[in-house]
């Protein structure tokens, strides 16, 4: 969110669609991944599954009252706006449509009022004529997880979204595979690095490893915020990272699949559909609004000294931020550099493996 903005306002929503918008427009207010917002709910004891939130924001009808509570509360709404969104909530599960104050609507109500004094007033109907909008009470038990939205997975098929597998057997996970027999594993400063020549991309599993650094992409074990770092290559599981081509009007960009052990299949992106500078580099669901989640994979050098990352069709670069060949430096987007020191940072190999 930026200082001094203040949060959307859901009071000129109308009708139950203006309504979703409106939560979507807080949720981009906030700059929360759904892993993010999450988080932030267990913390002060809510219950906000990320693939619930997902699934809200996508279907026609109203969410219930305790998810709606917990998401306004999650996305950092101020204390004394959070009723406000349930007020309006609890006025479109009634009548299906408000009417705002200060519209036209409301002006043509007023008028009718005052020429049908004594009458009986008629129950508000949806557009369609079918009635009052169905509220999502009836059909979704309170404190039940909605059915996760089906989302893009590797193969095309739908995965349930980036639940925790509580009650999944740990798998071991197989050792380092790397395809590219010159790639080798030393270690300077006790931090094991792996170099070797730049590998092409190309459709499966990778490890994708900073040519500057020597060290692979990853997640903090234990940081629920989906943030990409750059750490040692050996234990680069957190999450394991597989290539897809893009085919269509995205030909020749790239989706960063990635496989977590708690929270399933996913994708890596930025946020802004156009990604600006400083835009952090971040695993979350597949599919989710306002992030770019296909990039360009752009060799650079003759002969081919490594590959930028470009977010979309942006001219902003995946770059490691700081010491570029710090274990545990983050991962977000920068200009583009063609010099030799601009460009430490931004060039990375794709190594097979298993």
């Amino acid at each position: 969110m930026n200082a001094g903005e203040r949060a959307p306002d859901p009071q000129g929503a109308r009708t139950p669609a203006e309504f979703l918008a409106r939560l979507q427009e807080l949720k981009d207010w906030s700059g929360l991944t759904y892993r993010e917002l999450s988080a932030r709910a267990e913390a002060v004891g809510d219950v906000l599954p990320r693939s619930t939130v997902a699934n809200m924001l996508t279907r026609a009808g109203l969410p219930r009252e305790e998810l709606l509570a917990a998401f306004v509360r999650a996305c950092g709404t101020p204390p004394g706006e959070r009723e406000t969104w349930v007020v309006v909530r609890k006025e479109l599960a009634t009548g299906g449509v408000r009417t705002v104050p200060g519209s036209m609507a409301a002006a043509a109500a007023d008028r009718t009022a005052e020429g049908a004094a004594g009458t009986t007033a008629e129950p508000a109907v949806s557009r369609s004529g079918a009635g009052p909008m169905p509220d999502l009470d009836a059909d979704v038990p309170a404190g039940a997880a909605a059915a996760p939205a089906a989302r893009w997975a590797p193969g095309g098929s739908a995965h349930r979204g980036r639940i925790p597998r509580v009650l999944v057997a740990v798998v071991a996970v197989a050792g380092l595979g790397l395809a590219v027999s010159s790639v080798v594993a030393l270690v300077r400063d006790g931090v094991e690095r792996v170099s070797g020549p730049p590998v092409t991309p190309a459709a499966g599993p990778v490890l994708i490893r900073t040519l500057d650094a020597g060290l692979c992409l990853g997640e903090k074990p234990s940081d629920r915020s989906g943030q990409v770092y750059q750490r040692e290559c050996a234990g680069a599981d957190v999450p394991r990272y597989e290539l897809m081509p893009l085919t269509g009007r995205d030909s020749g960009h790239w989706r960063l699949v990635t496989h977590h052990p708690e929270f399933g299949v996913g994708c890596t992106g930025v946020p802004g559909a156009a990604a600006k500078a400083a835009a952090p580099l971040h695993d979350s669901e597949c599919g989710e609004q306002g992030r770019t989640e296909s990039f360009r994979l752009e060799p650079f050098g003759t002969p081919v000294e490594g590959y930028r990352i470009r977010p979309g069709d942006s001219a902003q670069c995946i770059t490691v931020t700081g010491d570029p060949r710090a274990p545990w430096a983050r991962l977000e987007t920068a200009a583009c550099a063609d010099d030799a020191r601009g460009r430490r940072g931004q060039l990375f190999s794709f190594d097979r493996r298993d």
